[in-house]
């Protein structure tokens, strides 16, 4: 009821839990197939997050307890376009699986590039597009800094760095200085939201696009 509340009459410019709460917000855009999305990242010493499973889960779970190294740990899932994330990636921080840069995307056909990103078709599509060809990587980038109880639903979770502008930037700086991205444009996204944070987040609403260069 509350994300009703939340939605109504705006323009959702952030992600949603799998309990339906506002997630983190959208502020990264990069256009290119997944195989160039994923070779960007690894160019930048990024690792490609694990998917989540019994196996994996338990594996956090113990390196998130003893605080050792998990560089493909797997990230729990947030919701755009009416589906979890396609892919994430992510840079620990001292080797912690406690502290680390990360991001999620969500693949968005091209066709839909040409939308007014204040329409509701734009968020609301819900089609996954063919990823061995060119789309929209809609993503949300934030740094983990420890560990957090959720105050909704209690339940243990990383704690994040509020500002997710600094997050996008350093993100957008480490794959310029690889050289794996194209010159850098700000987009406002939707209609700002009353209460100026989403999920204790503070964002400017700015969204960066760039193209990812080929090999």
């Amino acid at each position: 009821m509350g994300l009703k509340v939340l939605h109504r009459r705006l323009i959702p410019r952030y992600t949603i839990t799998g309990d339906g709460l506002p997630g983190d917000p959208v502020n990264l855009v990069l256009i290119g197939t997944l195989q160039q999305l994923r070779n960007a990242f690894a160019a930048a010493g990024w690792s490609t997050a694990d998917e989540l499973g019994i196996a994996t889960s338990w594996r956090m779970i113990k390196a998130f307890a003893l605080n050792s190294s998990y560089p493909t740990a797997p990230f729990s899932s947030l919701y755009l376009f009416g589906r979890k994330q396609d892919v994430g990636f992510q840079q620990p921080i001292n080797n912690s699986p406690r502290q680390r840069h990360h991001v999620r995307f969500w693949a968005l056909s091209l066709a839909h590039s040409e939308d007014d990103m204040t329409a509701a078709g734009f968020w609301l599509n819900t089609d996954k597009p063919s990823t061995d060809r060119r789309v929209l990587w809609v993503g949300a980038g934030t740094r983990d800094t420890g560990i957090s109880l959720a105050r909704l639903t209690f339940q243990v979770t990383h704690a994040t760095d509020s500002d997710t502008n600094a997050e996008r930037n350093y993100i957008v700086t480490q794959l310029r200085e690889k050289g794996v991205i194209g010159d850098v444009a700000l987009h406002q996204s939707g209609s700002f939201l009353q209460t100026g944070k989403v999920n204790h987040y503070v964002t400017d609403g700015e969204i960066a696009f760039a193209s990812l260069i080929p090999d």
